[in-house]
Formats: structure tokens, C-alpha cells, sequence
């Protein structure tokens, strides 16, 4: 009877164990599952925000070269205008943001090298002037 007793005892003592081992099992995956969830989380975060530096960073380049290709195009020194204008170009074809103000923008800026080309300094300033605007917008 007592040797009964002892196997009894001993069945439960193993089950027990079983399921405090079952219990610290679903624990650990849990953990590991929330875990994986932050990671992912923050990794995201980390993305759109580089992403979205790197927008402003071609915008802010941008700028810049329409801005430059101004204060050329006012000296009447048209190659390098020309030279900013084709740069402004290339930077804001990797713009993402508003396609219809960069397409606006852009022709603005490819009208002002046509006018910059034919030595129009009043004209092509003011086609320059209306980019800057939009792209500022941006």
C-alpha cells in the first residue's frame, strides 16, 4: 500500500514537473515572440526614418543647384547655369514626394535652361524663380 502510495506521489511529482516545464516553454516563446515583434518594429522605424532624410536630403540638393543656376543665369554666365540646371535635373528625378510638384517644378527648370540657352537672363530667372518656389513647397 505504501509502496502504491510512493508511485502515486511519484507520477505526480514527475507531471508536475512536466507542466511547470510545458508552462516555462510557452513563457520563453512568448517572450522570444514579443521580442521579434520589437525588433521588427523599431527596424522599421529606423527605415522610414532614413528614408525620409534621405528625401530631404535631395530636395535640399535640389535647391540648391536651381538656386545656384539663378545666381549664374543673373551674372549671364550660362554654361555654368546650364551645368547646376542638368544637376537639378538628375537630383530630382530621386524626389519621391508630390509627383505633380515635382513634374511642375521640373519643367520650370527645363524651360529655364531652353531660355538660358538662348541667352534670355529675364525669362529664364523667372522660370527659375517659379521651381524654386515649388520645389520649397516640397
Amino acid at each position: 500500500m505504501i509502496g502504491l502510495e510512493k508511485n502515486k506521489l511519484l507520477t505526480i511529482s514527475e507531471s508536475s514537473s512536466e507542466l511547470s516545464l510545458k508552462g516555462f516553454l510557452n513563457i520563453m516563446n512568448i517572450i522570444k515572440k514579443t521580442a521579434l515583434t520589437f525588433f521588427l518594429a523599431s527596424s522599421l522605424g529606423v527605415i522610414s526614418t532614413s528614408a525620409f532624410a534621405e528625401e530631404s536630403t535631395n530636395i535640399s540638393e535640389t535647391i540648391a543647384h536651381v538656386e545656384q543656376a539663378l545666381a549664374d543665369v543673373n551674372k549671364s554666365d550660362f554654361s555654368a547655369a546650364v551645368l547646376h540646371l542638368k544637376a537639378a535635373r538628375s537630383s530630382s528625378e530621386l524626389i519621391t514626394s508630390n509627383e505633380a510638384i515635382v513634374k511642375q517644378a521640373n519643367a520650370n527648370v527645363i524651360q529655364a535652361q531652353i531660355l538660358s540657352k538662348s541667352g534670355d537672363v529675364q525669362k529664364s530667372a523667372e522660370e527659375l524663380n517659379k521651381a524654386l518656389v515649388l520645389y520649397k513647397t516640397l
